[in-house]
């Protein structure tokens, strides 16, 4: 059930294909339809009107110089007609002020050339100063008796020119050539002007035609805004707006269609909520890590346990490879083993994080009702304390078990020394019984050291150990006065520093007593004519109490276990001088019954400090 609710959630993010970042481009590579009709519009309108610009510019222009043409041919025949009878080269005279006349009177210039290319009358120029003209384009063309035509450029009145020549005949020959010319300038001038109108009515028309264009743009571009709006209020989450456009009945059908989108997708977002806010729940509350990961072997989701468990901030790992967040080959390999299986999978891993950590993993595979792999949900139980647990369970069976055979055996075999006739022995018998009787010692210290550990934890997990307002100096006094004689002995020089206005709201007895096992402790591994050093203040609401000694010290990687049960750095050693591996251990659950911490600090070779610190308690 668990795994379906999970596939449902990862389900729609396989159909997340676009990103913000995405969608903004894709906006920027789309123009708005009003953008894509009005241009396409207006380019259609405005090429249409250059093209006909263009064809009546080009007609009209070669209208007007065929006209032109036609004009100057109609006023060389018209000038031929008077120059017919009679005509002579030697009237010069005559033919050049007819040619002035005739062409002041039409407005062209008018000339009269002989065969040989020789002017003799011209209505603009003297014919005396002017050049041979029998290699002019128009004179050779006439010369053939065709019609000369030519526009170029006048070395004589120093401008360009349209010339139209015909051949004038006498009795069947050629007796000379009469041409007129326009200057082109004038032809262009009129022309221009004619281009002028056209281009303005030309723009006049394109500007109708542009507002035309858009009013019909906009027009279309109407109902679709409303389309649009609509679209936004349904991706911004309000699914309860809809949709009216006017316009076509198209626009309607889309408006109608989208409308009954807008229902259907609020009463699933409502069940796909509802369906998210359960699994939330229920992974929020899990204490298993739970991973979900898609085929790629992204994280999907996970929970806050998960991120817990494998050090990782669970808002930062989404679409991340769970071999880049959980760099770990046990993970990965189980993952692997998940994918590859078509059942479920469970094994228990051990891995190395935030020191050693043993997990129960269980993995299956996410499916969508078809052959084809979503995904896998990933489950990790952190049996690490119950490892702890059942292994501390385990040395401590063993450690007791050690601890008390030995004595016994000691006892036993010194026993049946002397039931075999030993007894009889003056000198050895009371030498087996001194060890008899050290031995049962030591099995009795190792009973009350552990009934009194049991007694202790009782009250601590009970809550019925009874404090009571106590001066601190007379609690440590009282403990350095029980290890005064083991000091004597070794000739340790016990002191003390504390205020005589210290006080505490402590057991003064288990408080004494787990003082006086870390005196004992320091004497027991502190040299002779040594100092051990017993502090005692008050530092913001905690009062803290030390005990500092010159022995031998604690490696450091065995500070972390030193607290607990027959745990020994040295075992022989311990043995020898009488412990029983249970004095550490009964300060510290003497300290955490009073809600404290003990610590140590510790050099090899220049001796250790615990420190006891209990909270300040105020009376009420």
């Amino acid at each position: 059930m668990f795994a379906e609710a999970v596939r449902r959630e990862f389900e729609p993010h396989k159909y997340q294909l676009f990103g913000e970042h995405s969608r903004k481009y894709m906006l920027l590579q789309h123009r708005k339809l009003i953008w894509q009709i009005y241009p396409s519009y207006l380019l259609i309108i405005m090429a249409a009107l250059a093209a006909a610009a263009l064809y009546i510019s080009s007609a009209t222009e070669k209208f007007y110089l065929r006209e032109t043409q036609q004009r100057l041919e109609a006023h060389v025949k018209l000038f031929q007609s008077m120059l017919q009878e009679p005509f002579s080269p030697e009237q010069q005279e005559r033919v050049n002020a007819l040619c002035q006349t005739f062409g002041s009177t039409l407005g062209s210039r008018m000339t009269v050339i002989l065969p040989s290319g020789q002017v003799i009358g011209d209505s603009m120029e003297d014919p005396a100063k002017m050049d041979n003209h029998g290699d002019r384009p128009e004179i050779q063309a006439a010369l053939t008796d065709t019609i000369g035509i030519s526009t170029r450029y006048s070395y004589t009145v120093k401008r360009q020119m349209m010339y139209v020549a015909l051949p004038l005949k006498n009795n069947g020959q050629i007796a000379g050539i009469v041409r007129a010319a326009l200057p082109v300038l004038t032809i262009q001038r009129a022309l221009s002007l004619l281009d002028e109108k056209i281009v303005v009515a030309g723009v006049v028309i394109a500007m109708l035609a542009a507002l035309v264009s858009f009013g019909i743009a906009y027009w279309i571009n109407l109902p679709l805004q409303d389309i649009r709006k609509g679209a936004e209020q349904f991706a911004s989450g309000h699914l309860q707006y809809r949709i009216y456009p006017a316009g076509s009945q198209e626009f309607m059908l889309l408006a109608e269609a989208m409308n009954q989108m807008a229902t259907q997708l609020h009463d699933r977002i409502e069940q796909i909520t509802q369906q998210r806010n359960e699994l939330e729940t229920m992974l929020a509350s899990m204490v298993e890590a739970v991973i979900v990961v898609d085929q790629e072997e992204r994280i999907v989701r996970c929970n806050q346990a998960a991120g817990k468990l494998f050090g990782f901030d669970v808002a930062t790992v989404k679409n991340r490879s769970i071999q880049e967040v959980i760099r770990n080959i046990e993970i990965q390999r189980f993952l692997k083993a998940t994918l590859n299986s078509q059942k479920p999978v469970e094994e228990s891993i051990e891995i190395d994080f935030d020191g050693e950590q043993y997990l129960r993993a269980y993995g299956t595979l996410l499916k969508n009702g078809d052959p084809r792999i979503q995904g896998a949900l990933l489950v990790f139980h952190d049996i690490t304390r119950l490892k702890q647990l059942e292994n501390m369970r385990r040395e401590f069976v063993a450690n007791v078990s050690h601890e008390l055979k030995t004595p016994i055996t000691s006892i036993k075999g010194f026993i049946e020394t002397l039931q075999t006739g030993a007894i009889s022995d003056l000198k050895a018998a009371p030498r087996f019984l001194e060890i008899i009787a050290r031995n049962a010692n030591r099995l009795e210290t190792i009973i009350n050291d552990l009934l009194s550990l049991s007694k202790i934890e009782q009250g601590e997990d009970s809550g019925q150990i009874a404090l009571a307002q106590n001066n601190i100096i007379d609690v440590l006094r009282a403990a350095i006065t029980s290890c005064a004689p083991k000091a004597a002995e070794k000739e340790i020089a016990i002191t003390l520093d504390a205020p005589e206005t210290l006080y505490g709201n402590v057991n003064a007895d288990l408080l004494e007593q787990a003082v006086g096992n870390l005196l004992d402790n320091a004497l027991q591994y502190s040299g002779p004519h040594s100092t051990v050093h017993v502090e005692g203040k008050r530092q913001d609401d905690q009062i803290l109490i030390s005990v500092k000694d010159t022995g031998c010290g604690v490696p450091a990687e065995h500070l972390p276990r030193l607290f607990e049960r027959f745990y020994r750095v040295d075992k022989a050693r311990s043995r020898n001088l009488g412990g029983t591996g249970l004095g550490l251990a009964i300060v510290k659950h003497i300290v955490q019954a009073h809600q404290g911490t003990v610590t140590v600090e510790s050099t090899v070779g220049k001796g250790s400090v615990f420190t006891i610190s209990l909270p300040v308690i105020e009376n009420a």
